[in-house]
């Protein structure tokens, strides 16, 4: 009974922000959205609450901590079609350090089909062709404390670019992750893309201008540059609670799994999650997305994943799910990771 009520506590604790939310949301506000989009088919499939699960190379991204608990390098690879045919792809290397810790490194790749330009005057096209690209690139490095608590941090540039301009950036990201003695239920919290502010630059903006209209006969094409705003990024703190409730038993795994999340520029929401493994081959997951949160059209995820090992100790891993997004049709993402 104690048990429950410590459970029941955890979660009272998580939902207090859902409770005390802002009426009006900042959405639309910060730079480097993509930096929000969650990595991982795993840790998708399970409604994105993995902030204290983060036991793969996609910690990096979920929670820096959780790469000091790798006992063996592991590369990942992830990708998606984002929403309007835009690609997402990451890819993240850990290496295990003994007693030293861990490091790793990362890259976020959002980029776009080329497009064709098109002006006032041309609405149709100019025959000009541009492209749009979001790049993060990251380096990691944790380390256990104790046997059961553990830190990391992850450092990583940040570029924005389309057509001639571009909008540069630096953020860090720290997270922790303790194993309770309450039947081996992990807590975990990180936050995320703290950092600078960005700013769009480049030669876009310089333009020709009269600076005086009321007076004939000066120059109507005085160079001058558009000031453009800086934006802050997409503060994100996130902290959460798992735990197999199975452990094992009949050659079977229950990961059940709980994120509070807490965006500098929306609402407070939940994700909740689930992931079945039979003898640690195959995996069956499901969670939601956003609970709580207004006018949200993520829901209601699912996925799928199976190791196999390959040449003895090299382990292969491939992961699939699948996100409904409601208005906006859903979204699949494949990772494959390799443990050697």
């Amino acid at each position: 009974m104690k048990k429950v009520n410590y459970i029941c506590s955890i979660l009272l604790v998580l939902a207090v922000p859902l409770v005390l939310g802002e009426e009006v949301t900042k959405v639309g506000t910060t730079a480097a959205g993509f930096l929000n989009i969650d990595v991982g088919a795993r840790a998708n499939g399970m409604g994105g609450s993995f902030v204290s699960m983060a036991d793969d190379a996609t910690a990096m991204y979920w929670n820096p901590a959780g790469i000091a608990l790798f006992s063996k390098p592991q590369a990942n690879f992830t990708y998606m079609r984002w929403i309007a045919d835009i690609s997402f792809n990451y890819v993240g290397f850990v290496l295990p350090l003994q007693q030293y810790g861990s490091i790793g490194i990362n890259a976020t790749f959002m980029t776009t089909d080329p497009m064709e330009r098109t002006t006032v005057y041309s609405p149709t096209g100019t025959g000009e062709m541009f492209d749009v690209g979001s790049y993060a690139f990251g380096l990691s490095y944790a380390r256990a404390l104790t046997d059961r608590f553990s830190i990391g941090g992850n450092f990583k540039v940040i570029q924005e670019n389309i057509y001639h301009s571009s909008a540069n950036g630096l953020a860090f990201d720290v997270g922790t992750l303790f194993t309770t003695r309450l039947n081996g239920m992990r807590i975990g919290m990180s936050i995320s893309n703290y950092g600078t502010k960005m700013q769009m630059t480049g030669q876009d903006m310089l333009v020709q201008v009269d600076v005086d209209k009321s007076v004939n006969g000066n120059n109507p094409n005085i160079n001058a540059y558009l000031d453009t705003g800086k934006y802050d990024l997409p503060l994100m703190f996130r902290v959460g609670v798992s735990m197999d409730v199975l452990k094992g038993r009949g050659d079977s795994n229950l990961n059940l799994s709980l994120d509070a999340l807490h965006p500098n520029d929306d609402v407070e929401s939940l994700n909740i999650g689930a992931e079945y493994w039979f003898r640690n081959r195959i995996a069956f997951r499901g969670g939601y997305h956003s609970l709580f949160a207004r006018d949200s059209e993520k829901g209601l995820s699912f996925g799928t994943g199976f190791n196999v090992n390959l040449l003895g100790d090299i382990v292969f891993t491939a992961d699939y799910a699948y996100m409904d997004f409601g208005k906006l049709d859903n979204v699949q993402m494949f990772t494959l990771t390799l443990g050697f």
